[in-house]
């Protein structure tokens, strides 16, 4: 059981399948192609070196600096060196990138990063992947619980048994049984009153694993573009860093 149908959700749901997993499903309050990762626009930040030679190993420092030291290293390096495969797996699964003119995946520069190595698909990549993914989960057949809402994940003596959901719709509350519950349901942005993130991104998934007794780490570390216009939250492009643009205080 996947409890999120963004990238994340439907990420994992393929690879319980290719793990051997024979009963997947996926349940979601907003229908998948609907999911938030709809709205990243920019890239997917891969070390391919398309448009100049680039390196898993540089991305990795690039990621460790970009995050002030404060970031697993361990977990950054594997993020890095497993990034290039990823994009290709996409890519495999019919994900349509924007080209470079010798057809090879075009890779344009973003903020923080030393080479240019975002991939991306024009302006709208979070929904080509999306896409991508979700033609997959409808290939292996995926069972999709749309517009469920989570109520309660199921737990006795720390073994997880399902969870507690509701139907939007009608307002009727199931019970769905599982042997392992993965959550992916995305932050909580929402917390704060201007934000960048989908209304949907009120962070029922932690509180419920919280409601569980399931230790949370890193709670003060909520992802925000620094260049979200005060007062409505309408994002600046972090391409326009990728393109020299650098931010200053009120002092200049």
């Amino acid at each position: 059981m996947i409890v999120g149908a963004g990238l994340a959700g439907q990420s994992c749901a393929l690879a319980a399948l290719r793990g051997g997993a024979r009963d997947v499903a996926i349940v979601s309050k907003v229908h998948p192609v609907r999911s938030h990762s709809g709205a990243a626009q920019g890239g997917i930040a891969a070390a391919l070196g398309n448009s100049a030679p680039d390196d898993p190993e540089i991305h990795t420092f690039d990621t460790i600096k970009g995050g002030d030291y404060l970031v697993d290293q361990d977990a950054a390096e594997i993020l890095c060196y497993s990034a290039p495969d990823m994009v290709y797996e996409l890519e495999h699964m019919g994900v349509v990138f924007s080209r470079m003119p010798d057809g090879r995946i075009a890779q344009r520069p973003f903020g923080g990063h030393t080479n240019p190595r975002a991939c991306y698909a024009a302006d709208r990549t979070g929904h080509a992947i999306l896409h991508g993914l979700f033609e997959q989960i409808l290939k292996y057949r995926v069972k999709i619980y749309s517009e469920w809402y989570l109520l309660k994940l199921v737990v006795d003596d720390w073994k997880t048994h399902g969870v507690i959901v509701m139907n939007i719709d009608t307002g009727e509350i199931e019970a769905i049984k599982a042997k392992a519950v993965m959550f992916g349901t995305g932050g909580y942005g929402r917390a704060f009153r201007i934000t960048t993130n989908a209304f949907a991104s009120t962070g029922d998934g932690v509180i419920a694993a919280y409601r569980e007794g399931i230790p949370l780490e890193d709670m003060e570390f909520v992802q925000f573009h620094p260049t979200g216009l005060y007062r409505h939250g309408i994002l600046a492009s972090e391409g326009a860093r990728g393109e020299g643009a650098y931010l200053l205080n009120a002092r200049g």
